[in-house]
């Protein structure tokens, strides 16, 4: 049985391009990405990976409120004038 845990992930550009991928509520987790997308599934696979190890060594998993806040950015394309 799959149980579905959610933690707010931030997306900062790296210097060298690409994307920089951290956990608030679990310092020291981070991946990169070159594409948004590609930082987006590095950091569901990373996330994934962690948890699973925490849960096989029978760790207790980090807590995030589920109330806190969501930062995403949105790219909006307007007509032309």
């Amino acid at each position: 049985m799959a149980n579905e845990f959610g933690y707010t992930a931030v997306f900062e550009p790296a210097e060298e391009g690409g994307y920089i991928v951290t956990f608030p509520a679990i310092p020291g987790l981070a991946t990169q990405g070159e594409t948004m997308d590609e930082a987006r599934a590095m950091a569901a696979d990373c996330l994934r990976a962690y948890l699973e190890s925490l849960r096989k060594d029978g760790e207790p998993l980090p807590y995030e409120a589920p109330e806190g806040p969501i930062t995403e950015r949105l790219t909006v394309e307007l007509a032309s004038a």
